[in-house]
């Protein structure tokens, strides 16, 4: 008799587009810094947050008047 238990994430296939709808529905966060330097002296910085996050029509814009 052999127990099967869920199947770990590892081995589990999954579409990228199954993944991009489980990340848009909570929303995604990205981050990042690069700097470039020559001797200690910064001469590029390039400093990027984005947030990406899916739309309801079911929520009101802040920007139109409701009726």
């Amino acid at each position: 008799m052999t127990v099967t238990g869920p199947t770990p994430l590892a081995q589990r296939e999954l579409a990228l587009v199954d993944l991009l709808d489980r990340l848009l529905a909570g929303g995604v966060v990205i981050t990042g810094n690069l700097t470039l330097r020559i001797a200690d002296v910064d001469l590029v910085r390039i400093d990027l947050n984005a947030l990406i996050s899916s739309v309801s029509a079911r929520v009101p814009s802040l920007w139109e008047e409701s009726p």
